[in-house]
């Protein structure tokens, strides 16, 4: 899949209006949702995605060896447990296909500089530092105890302009929720296809519609469902009010593992989330982000 296929798929506005998920408007989770466009900017935009295409590498391919990178060259059954979130032969061949196609420090630098270039028509340096010195700081003074792909990427060299280093911060804050949320999926007897059902059903996807994007097939997805409805989690392919609980109590968990950031960035959490949002929704006007609300609620 190339770069123009991910335009056309992502980033036209649909005929409908998709409703914006509703979702828990605690400090973590608000943040979460603030940063996203730009933490995923190197991914999202057309920038590093060039570059990783001048590497060999499609869409796919450079999102999946653009974040397994952190973690060195690891074994393609780590990327699976890290990612926790695609199905695993799936994830582990475009992972050993990247792997022989690229270089480690080619994809991390196509990453780094594609990302900051991009950032730089989107805003001020003055304005990516406001967000961004704050959250490193706080960043560098967590706790990294069961955070793999959050302290991989906080061991790499932190880039040295500010829209470098708005983006790290913005990624290094994505993975830290990341890591928090597999650990309560682990604790809740979720495994990765039926992590995904309930997030999907949860903010408005269709059965499918967003966990097929992560490699499940239908037949999966059926027995995964058939499993959900035992639990009592789902009925006729909706979540039922249990289910929209126990999906509720996965985000309070998730908000708790990142207790110690927002205690960290105290009262000056709220301008930070303010000022990402207003790069975010310029971002997303800029066409370097999906327009999908549920996209953006889902990760």
């Amino acid at each position: 899949m190339t770069y123009d296929d991910i335009v056309t798929a992502f980033f036209t506005a649909p005929t409908v209006p998709v409703p914006e998920p509703v979702v828990p408007v605690t400090p973590p989770r608000r943040l979460r949702d603030a940063l996203e466009p730009i933490a995923t900017h190197g991914w999202w935009s057309r920038p590093p995605s060039d570059r990783l295409a001048a590497l060999g590498l499609g869409f796919f391919d450079g999102y999946v060896w653009g974040r397994a990178a952190a973690l060195g060259t690891p074994d393609a059954s780590v990327v699976v447990a890290t990612f926790g979130v695609f199905e695993p032969g799936l994830l582990s061949a475009v992972y050993h296909h990247a792997v022989a196609t690229a270089s480690r420090d080619d994809v991390l630098a196509a990453r780094s500089i594609g990302a900051a270039e991009s950032l730089a028509t989107i805003c001020s340096p003055s304005a990516a530092a406001a967000i961004a010195d704050p959250l490193l700081d706080a960043l560098t003074q967590l706790d990294g105890m069961g955070r793999p792909l959050f302290n991989a990427l906080r061991n790499l060299p932190v880039p040295d302009t500010a829209h470098g280093r708005l983006w790290r911060a913005a990624e290094l804050v994505r993975e830290h929720r990341g890591d928090g949320h597999l650990a309560a999926c682990v604790a809740a007897g979720l495994n990765a296809i039926n992590a995904n059902i309930l997030t999907e059903l949860w903010l408005g996807y269709d059965l499918g519609e967003y966990s097929g994007t992560r490699g499940f097939n239908p037949a999966q997805l059926a027995t995964a469902m058939a499993g959900l409805d035992q639990r009592g989690w789902t009925s006729g392919g909706m979540l039922t009010a249990a289910g929209s609980a126990a999906r509720l109590e996965l985000e309070a968990v998730t908000d708790a593992s990142q207790q110690q950031l927002v205690t960290l960035l105290g009262p000056g959490i709220d301008a930070i989330i303010n000022s990402a949002a207003e790069i975010s929704a310029q971002i997303i006007a800029a066409r370097s982000f999906p327009v999908d609300p549920r996209k953006r609620a889902a990760g």
